[in-house]
């Protein structure tokens, strides 16, 4: 594995072994860097894209591939439930809206990340060190701040990767269920489903090694894009209608609305490290990079599906739009069963993001020398799925669980820090007026995010509330 590969620990990177790859500049050369007042980038003669050494590069199609793949999950069949709850004309441009802020977010993080990397000498930097590195250069009132931006994003990534394993969770269960009835005339209860799950989830996780899924990930590709045909087909087999359906939803439904949407559209947490393996990094952003290309085709699908699975269904609408297909129809089945394999085979992908920050941030320094290090992992790996299939269990309300952690974690991550992050980087760069745009274009970006967090979570977790009353 080499560093590019690596995890990123509180001082560099880290492999599996937990061995330092690649040490990022110390606080003290980052608050040199700003001392002396680092210009534009173009000022600067190191350039980190010469100075990375990437074993397996990714190829600019590859890249566009693995985002459209990453793009495509389980948040796009809950997005005509989204429309349900803003209305067709709302849902349309709100997810437009959101696709530009997001995509316009990730190429600011992506800018500040050059930067950074140019200040600091290093060809990369983590999340976690881009958000501590960017603290060190701003503000002197901020540099006490810099190791704790390390464990904030890590908190906050792993919620997010954890909370998406419990989506997928749910996901599997719930079209299991729909095949359970159908197969086998019964009526069981998702929970039950999700307790049977466990097992194989345990199991699959256990695979240490990603290269072995492979392959699986390569068929998981492939029918779900089956799958799509078979929902297309079910969308236009009869034309869509206006009647009964709502242009513009309820207020209060919105932040339910805003949460399903970013986090169906937010890919932060695998932008920087894609960008990283790639053989030509300086094309990932620009007006026709390989980010403005893949959001473009993302947010159409995502406004496709939304739209028309919403004037199909109506208020009859379900958490997931698998769940409405015809019941009785074999190809509608076929469907669900494929989408549920592909999903399952991701659910490890998924969980192996969240076990690798776990292991290496808070457990393999302390383990280093343990004869059971490797018996120590495996019992991690087995707790984390078990804690994301209690999770589900607990709340195992798609849509609810989709807008509670959309808000909760990617309004951080994918708004705000982004917003906080350029100020800071930037803030010895600027003066005068451009400082002054700078700091007002990031306000409103990161009072938007605040927003979404403060409001999103709040209705979320209340929608949860009422569900148990009922």
């Amino acid at each position: 594995m080499n560093c590019t590969d690596a995890t990123y620990s509180n001082n560099g990177f880290v492999n599996e072994n937990g061995d330092e790859c690649e040490k990022t500049a110390s606080s003290e050369e980052i608050w040199k860097a700003q001392d002396e007042n680092v210009g534009p980038i173009a000022d600067c003669e190191y350039d980190p894209y010469l100075h990375r050494t990437v074993e397996h590069p990714l190829t600019n199609t590859e890249t566009l591939l693995h985002l459209l793949k990453i793009a495509l999950g389980t948040g796009i069949f809950a997005m005509p439930k989204a429309f349900s709850n803003s209305g067709y004309v709302v849902g349309t441009v709100g997810t437009i809206v959101v696709g530009i802020i997001t995509t316009y977010c990730v190429h600011v993080l992506v800018k500040i990340h050059y930067i950074l990397c140019q200040r600091t000498k290093v060809s990369s930097l983590s999340y976690p060190l881009i958000a501590e590195a960017a603290v060190l250069s701003g503000p002197p009132c901020f540099r006490n701040f810099g190791p704790f931006m390390i464990q904030l994003v890590n908190v906050i990534f792993l919620i997010c990767e954890i909370g998406a394993c419990c989506i997928y969770v749910v996901f599997i269960s719930s079209n299991v269920k729909e095949l359970t009835d159908y197969f086998f005339t019964l009526d069981t209860d998702v929970r039950w489903i999700m307790l049977i799950l466990l097992l194989p989830l345990i199991f699959i996780n256990w695979i240490r090694n990603l290269k072995f899924l492979a392959p699986l990930s390569i068929i998981g590709t492939a029918v779900t894009l089956i799958s799509f045909g078979i929902i297309f087909y079910y969308l236009f087999r009869e034309p869509l209608s206006l009647d009964g359906r709502e242009a513009f939803g309820s207020i209060g439904h919105f932040p339910m609305f805003f949460g399903t949407a970013l986090f169906s559209l937010e890919a932060v947490t695998a932008i920087i490290p894609l960008e990283n393996e790639m053989k030509s990094p300086e094309k990932f952003v620009g007006a026709t990079g390989i980010l403005n290309r893949a959001m473009v085709v993302v947010v159409s699908f995502f406004v496709c599906m939304g739209l028309c699975g919403y004037l199909k269904y109506g208020n009859e609408i379900e958490a997931s739009i698998t769940l409405n297909l015809p019941k009785h129809e074999l190809p509608a089945q076929i469907a669900k069963a494929l989408l549920s394999c592909a999903i399952f085979i991701s659910n490890a992908v998924v969980t192996q993001v969240a076990i690798d920050l776990a292991w290496t941030q808070y457990f393999v320094h302390r383990l280093a020398n343990s004869p059971r290090k490797l018996v120590w992992e495996y019992a991690l790996r087995t707790s984390i799925v078990c804690v994301t299939v209690l999770l589900a269990i607990a709340i195992p309300n798609l849509d609810l669980f989709i807008s509670l952690i959309g808000a909760l974690t990617l309004s951080t991550l994918g708004l705000t820090l982004p917003a906080f992050l350029e100020c800071c980087t930037l803030w010895h760069s600027t003066s005068g007026t451009s400082r002054a745009l700078l700091i007002s274009k990031n306000m409103i970006i990161a009072c938007i995010g605040l927003a979404g967090l403060i409001i999103g979570t709040t209705i979320s977790l209340i929608a949860i509330v009422q569900l148990y009353l009922q």
